[in-house]
């Protein structure tokens, strides 16, 4: 027998003077847990295959699905479509050559539908031209409702002033210009009385001014005759005396 098995023999002695007797059926423990670990670790690792195959599947539907996502467009956009809204205009200013010279009485319509209760004039402007003198009458409120009566007439004698006393001016006859629904003295504080020196329109003189009725006399040298028109911007009335058509 050699030294090493003396030494080996020595040494389990000492192993089962420390440890005790072996238990008998641990050799069968062992032989059963070698046996069975796999099984165990198979069913393990199955499970977790499969729990890591149904996350990848929740993650994928909720991807297509896209529930938290904004960048894409979840739906058609309606794009509104503009509708139009009706605004009242007025109508368009005529042009003063397409108004017909007139040596007769006629009535000035309103372009609008839209007027004041009282219109207020503020203004009385004449000024010479090369075939008429014009006379513009403003208004600093919009134009009265009713039409503005012009009224050619032969001398420059003029009646319907509130006291009954005729009025007379310059000029051979005479236009009378009745503005009715609107006054003379809340925006205007210019002459009553303005003498021009004009060819045609010699002088411009108030009549009346009296419960929302005023009257003009035009003064006129030669033919009573006149085109007239309302523009805008500001509202006014314009009244051109010229030669006879």
């Amino acid at each position: 027998m050699s030294p090493n098995d003396d030494f080996r023999r020595e040494l389990n002695h000492v192993f089962d003077d420390i440890s005790g007797s072996p238990d008998p059926g641990l050799r069968d423990r062992v032989r059963s847990a070698v046996a069975e670990a796999p099984v165990e670790r198979s069913t393990y690792w199955i499970a977790a295959v499969a729990a890591c195959l149904i996350t990848a599947l929740i993650v994928g539907i909720l991807y297509v699905n896209n529930p938290f996502r904004r960048t894409g467009i979840a739906g058609p956009v309606l794009t509104p479509t503009p509708t139009s809204s009706p605004t009242s205009q007025p109508s368009p200013s005529p042009s003063p050559s397409a108004q017909p010279v007139i040596c007769s009485a006629d009535t000035v319509q309103p372009l609008s539908h839209v007027h004041p209760w009282t219109a207020y004039i503020s203004d009385l402007r004449a000024a010479k031209h090369d075939a008429y003198d014009r006379l513009v009458i403003d208004f600093a409120n919009g134009v009265p409702a009713t039409g503005v009566e012009l009224i050619p007439q032969k001398g420059t004698s003029f009646d319907g002033a509130p006291s009954g006393q005729p009025t007379t001016t310059r000029g051979t006859n005479g236009i009378k210009v009745i503005i009715r629904g609107a006054d003379l003295h809340t925006s205007y504080s210019g002459s009553r009385d303005l003498v021009t020196g004009f060819p045609r329109l010699a002088e411009v003189r108030q009549i009346e001014d009296f419960e929302g009725v005023v009257q003009l006399a035009l003064g006129v040298n030669g033919p009573a005759c006149y085109r007239a028109f309302y523009l805008t911007g500001p509202d006014r009335l314009v009244i051109d005396i010229t030669a006879a058509p």
